[in-house]
């Protein structure tokens, strides 16, 4: 006999509800439990007692901040845990009975029939490189802010101003000496300064997030794969080993781009069939991995000759820039999916080759009958 157990899980308190095979037990068996030691520690002697009478023990809960605690706490005593993937399962959004005991009973109703869509939980070791990744991007997008503070300052002066004059310390120098020699502009050299001092705190903050990423994946089997890719810089490997983790997860190409959000939308019903944009479901920050990937890929030299890289020329002409690009981060992922599977080094020689767009194929295939 097995134990169902719907959990509720907030940041104070969590909502369990048990239900043993297909019947749920008396009321008393629905109770909250605070997010404290005391709690934790009262929930799983509860597991513990269904654990000793011979009942195996199953919870469902739904995906939030402190899921992955709640999960390690729950698994040491032995069970079984599934992580609801809150995208597909609309059930307790979309009831009209929004209370934390009717989600949990529903949660488990949902789990004694095993129809709760899972989601994946990453490990320990990769929610560390995620979190260095996002905080290494907050503090990019501030230095950005910054500069673009000083080149409107600029601008609103009437001073020569040029995208480049702010990317390094001698340039951001030669800025700060031209507004000091001006005697009307102490003022706004002072504020300009004190910019420029924060930019350089804070890029010195990214070169210390970046070395530690360095030496978490020195040894990283996938990051090294990656970076065989040509034009595949380390940022953008870290980003897609963050994101992806285990690839054994997608039993097909197109299941890992559909995971990246790289696939259109598709209604198919009757006689109709409609494409539209591309879903952008999974980790945004995997999608844009992947279309820097290609943007890396097409800054290269010696690139021009690679079929992908034809057929985002030719798109590009009928569907613009952006449709194609997102087009060829697709292929490209794709690709990625083919090397970390087969686990084999990026070969450049086998992306040479004539592009045929598929009008042209049609139509040399009709002509030939």
């Amino acid at each position: 006999m097995t134990v169902y157990i719907g959990v509720d899980l907030h940041k104070t308190q969590f909502t369990v509800h048990v239900r043993v095979g297909d019947k749920v037990e008396d009321l008393s068996e629905i109770k909250q439990y605070p997010t404290t030691q005391g709690g934790y520690a009262e929930f799983l002697a509860r597991i513990a007692e269904y654990k000793s009478a011979g009942f195996g023990v199953k919870i469902g809960v739904e995906s939030t901040g402190n899921t992955r605690f709640f999960k390690n706490q729950v698994e040491k005593a032995g069970a079984e845990v599934t992580v609801i993937n809150t995208l597909k399962f609309k059930v307790i959004n979309e009831s009209t009975k929004k209370t934390d005991k009717h989600d949990a009973s529903t949660i488990s109703e949902f789990l004694s029939k095993d129809m709760l869509p899972e989601s994946y939980i990453c490990n320990q070791e990769t929610e560390n490189l995620r979190r260095l990744l996002k905080s290494r991007e907050r503090l990019v997008h501030s230095i950005v802010g910054q500069k673009n503070e000083v080149h409107a300052l600029l601008v609103s002066m009437g001073l020569n101003d040029e995208l480049r004059s702010l990317q390094s310390k001698k340039g951001r120098q030669k800025v700060l000496d031209t507004l000091l020699s001006h005697s009307d502009l102490v003022l706004e050299a002072q504020s300009v300064k004190l910019m420029f001092q924060i930019i350089d705190q804070m890029s010195e903050s990214v070169k210390v997030i970046e070395k530690q990423l360095a030496e978490l994946t020195k040894d990283d089997e996938m990051v090294q794969r990656l970076m065989t890719i040509r034009g595949c810089g380390k940022i953008t490997a870290w980003i897609i080993r963050a994101y992806t983790e285990d690839i054994g997860r997608f039993a097909s190409a197109k299941k890992y781009a559909a995971f990246c959000g790289l696939v259109p939308w598709v209604q198919d019903s009757n006689e109709t069939v409609h494409h539209g944009k591309i879903t952008k479901r999974g980790p945004q920050e995997l999608r844009t991995a992947f279309v820097q990937l290609v943007l890396g890929i097409r800054r290269c030299k010696d690139t021009s000759e690679w079929r992908i890289m034809q057929r985002l020329d030719y798109m590009k002409k009928n569907k613009g820039s952006g449709k194609s690009i997102v087009a060829a981060a697709r292929k490209m992922a794709e690709i990625v999916w083919a090397l970390l599977t087969d686990k084999k080094d990026f070969d450049s020689k086998k992306m040479i080759g004539k592009y045929k767009p598929m009008n042209l194929v049609n139509q040399a295939f009709s002509a030939s009958n």
